[in-house]
């Protein structure tokens, strides 16, 4: 009997293995808590990394030690750490495809009084925002199965007016109309988050000029 229940466990074992392994190569980063999820030890990533298979890219962030993802790395290892956080300003300009510029850290709205993440082995651009204006205007997306939280095309346009002395004046009018010459593009969003960003008198001026 207790041959076949070590010989069962070693098979048990291997299973698990091999479904974390096709987990990394689905979605090329996974954490802790998802192999909880779907009922599988978080053991089995620790012993994967020990034999190297894998590489512990931060705290429960794990990738395939040959794994190649890019500028998405960075991305989606903010996002699983920071879940409250949203992706603003000059990085969403760039997932939207509203700049040429490529930035080397990513920009992440907290709340105010929020806790402040931990970025010293994150290249972060921690943005303080409040109330309605940090709210209004999330979109939610999947990317390798980590939750991409991240404004908006307009209200990152208008959030760029509200912090040109960040990102530049000059950044927030090429967004500006870049935004505004996408066919079908209306600026009902625009002013609607002018007004919760209270920028409305600053942005007029810019969006009257680029109709």
């Amino acid at each position: 009997m207790r041959t076949f229940s070590g010989t069962g466990h070693s098979v048990a074992s291997r299973s698990g293995r091999q479904r974390v392994l096709a987990l990394l190569r689905e979605r090329g980063i996974v954490r802790s808590r998802d192999l909880g999820r779907r009922g599988l030890d978080t053991k089995l990533l620790t012993r994967l990394h020990r034999e190297g298979h894998i590489e512990r890219r931060a705290r429960g962030i794990y990738t395939l030690s040959d794994a190649d993802l890019g500028e998405r790395e960075t991305f989606l290892e903010v996002a699983a750490r920071v879940p409250h956080g949203v992706i603003c300003l000059l990085t969403a300009l760039s997932f939207h495809k509203l700049t040429t510029q490529n930035p080397a850290k990513v920009w992440l709205a907290v709340e105010r009084n929020a806790r402040a993440p931990r970025s010293r082995d994150l290249p972060l651009r921690v943005v303080r925002i409040s109330g309605t204006a940090f709210r209004a205007g999330i979109e939610t997306h999947r990317i390798n199965g980590v939750r991409i939280r991240v404004y908006d095309a307009a209200k990152t346009v208008v959030d760029c007016f509200k912090f040109r002395n960040k990102v530049g004046l000059d950044v927030a009018i090429e967004a500006l109309r870049d935004y505004v010459r996408r066919r079908g593009t209306t600026t009902d969003a625009l002013w609607r988050y002018a007004r919760i960003d209270r920028v409305t008198n600053i942005i007029r001026p810019y969006i009257e000029a680029v109709l």
